[in-house]
């Protein structure tokens, strides 16, 4: 059976940002949506403890955060004033959370509050969790957040999708969100679990309304195709007993054919007409992975030749050289591999990112270099903070120190 604890965390994590983004549409302002929001969650404590569990947990608490919104507006006696910005005129019906998201990556935020406020208020991440992803203290983010819903309070920012005509210029920014909420679910920063599934699915929910929306712009629909190949082998990540597993040893029989061929036809579509965008080559380096029959038949090749591209189209991305060096080594060997990571260990960007040290210590292991690839792994275990994956570089460490012993001479 389950306990209230665990439904109210299930709701909160795939409920979250559906509820707040309903109860802006009553308050029209950012603060006291959170807090009805919130307020609503801990009633949830309560309420179920004594009556159980509804039916349907996300409904119960869009309508108790939303009946609270309500209370606080007639209290302020301002519900009368406030009930014409209920309805949002000339504007595009679709999502809640599509609405949020465009109010909070309006180009009057800066590029850092957009996607800051955007985690916080659309993934529902808490303010520990955002800031850790910024690198920066829990308060400078929780004064970066009241800054900018300042902002959108005093911009009179509307809670509303743009025009079709102001899509456009709207775009990049929301697209650039849609894919962090997809990332953040596909690989969770933190927690028990290697995915959140809520997460993903909303995003590709997302990222399917923008399309319905903007069918014809490439970007969106290459933004939605690398969801989809991407997403597609999310049943083979995690094997029964709960353990990562990599794309060598996943059951390629468990990936959703049906999806990936929905995916490379969107991305051929957004080819068809349109140069190569950062999007549109991650979701053909994704593809190039979901087509091959097996991983020794993998095309490196030509995946190493698609980060080339990406490398050039994202600016030198850090994280992009290291997916590429990644690639070298498996095109050219664990020596090249290593080369090619080699000077981006004085990357100050990659500093705190664990992929670099794994990358590190696999090619390290393959080289037979045990005590360094153990010395990487530690570095790696270090700075990740999910549990799947600590269990997993813990095994892997463990193997290989094994390895070794059994390898060094025995004394007699």
């Amino acid at each position: 059976m389950t306990s209230v604890a665990d439904a109210l965390a299930q709701a909160h994590r795939r409920d979250w940002a559906q509820v707040l983004a309903t109860t802006v549409q009553v308050t029209r302002d950012l603060d006291l949506a959170e807090e009805c929001t919130q307020d609503a969650y801990a009633q949830a404590l309560r309420t179920w403890e004594r009556d159980g569990i509804p039916e349907r947990p996300g409904a119960w608490l869009t309508r108790v955060a939303r009946n609270r919104a309500l209370d606080v507006l007639r209290r302020e006696e301002a519900l009368r004033r406030r009930l014409p910005l209920l309805v949002s005129p000339g504007t595009t019906p679709g999502d809640d959370r599509l609405r949020l998201i465009f109010t909070c990556c309006h180009p009057a935020l800066s590029r850092e509050h957009q996607v800051a406020l955007t985690a916080r208020l659309v993934c529902g991440l808490s303010t520990a969790d955002v800031a850790r992803a910024f690198l920066v203290s829990e308060p400078t983010l929780a004064a970066r957040l009241t800054r900018a819903k300042k902002k959108i309070a005093t911009a009179r920012i509307p809670y509303a999708v743009p025009p079709p005509e102001a899509l456009a210029e709207r775009l990049e920014p929301v697209l650039e969100v849609v894919h962090l909420l997809f990332t953040t679910g596909h690989t969770a920063p933190t927690g028990p679990s290697l995915i959140r599934a809520d997460l993903t699915a909303s995003a590709v929910q997302l990222a399917r309304t923008l399309h319905l929306l903007m069918p014809r712009s490439a970007p969106v629909t290459a933004l939605l195709a690398l969801m989809l190949v991407t997403d597609a082998r999310s049943a083979a990540r995690v094997g029964a007993d709960g353990r990562l597993l990599l794309l060598p040893d996943q059951d390629r029989t468990l990936w959703n054919r049906e999806r990936i061929a929905e995916g490379v036809a969107l991305l051929t579509d957004s080819l068809r007409h349109h140069p190569p965008s950062r999007f549109s080559v991650e979701a053909a380096i994704a593809a190039v992975h979901a087509e091959a029959p097996t991983w020794e038949q993998t095309d490196w090749a030509e995946i190493v030749g698609l980060y080339t591209v990406l490398l050039r189209l994202t600016g030198n991305s850090p994280v992009v050289a290291l997916n590429r060096a990644v690639a070298i080594g498996f095109r050219d060997g664990p020596a090249a591999g290593l080369a090619a990571l080699e000077p981006l260990t004085a990357e100050p960007a990659l500093a705190t990112y664990p992929y670099l040290a794994a990358a590190r210590a696999d090619f390290l292991s393959r080289l037979g270099r045990t005590g360094e690839a153990i010395t990487a792994y530690g570095e790696a275990l270090v700075l990740t903070a999910n549990e799947t994956e600590r269990d997993f570089l813990a095994a892997r460490a463990e193997t290989i120190r094994r390895r070794g012993r059994r390898a060094d001479p025995q004394p007699e």
